[in-house]
């Protein structure tokens, strides 16, 4: 469960970045399997907070908002689901509207 601040106690980070679609998700899940880490799906995380937005009516352009939003959601991963405040999201974080909302809710820093 991730609730506020993450921890992160040292160790290795790997990040892989690219384009939408690019097949990252894929590649991460496969590496951290191989080399027996832990895959977190942060795409996932900001599409999250992209959802609860929407659903909010919050702009996701509005970055002060959003980071008081995101402080507050609580985002569980249990293996390939994940929920949002206690609830399963499934498809909805990857809709063409949540899609479009969660780049713009990357952008912030908060």
């Amino acid at each position: 469960m991730m609730r506020g601040r993450a921890a992160f106690n040292g160790g290795v980070v790997i990040a892989i970045d690219g384009p939408a679609g690019a097949g990252k998700s894929t590649v991460a899940r496969g590496v951290a399997k191989a080399l027996g880490f832990t895959y977190l799906d942060s795409g996932a995380m900001y599409r999250c907070v992209a959802l609860a937005a929407l659903e909010r009516g919050i702009d996701p352009q509005d970055g002060d908002r959003l980071g008081e939003l995101a402080w507050d959601l609580d985002i569980d991963f249990d293996g390939d689901s994940v929920r949002l405040d206690g609830r399963p999201v499934g498809g909805r974080i990857r809709s063409p509207e949540v899609t479009v909302a969660s780049s713009k809710v990357s952008v912030h820093p908060q």
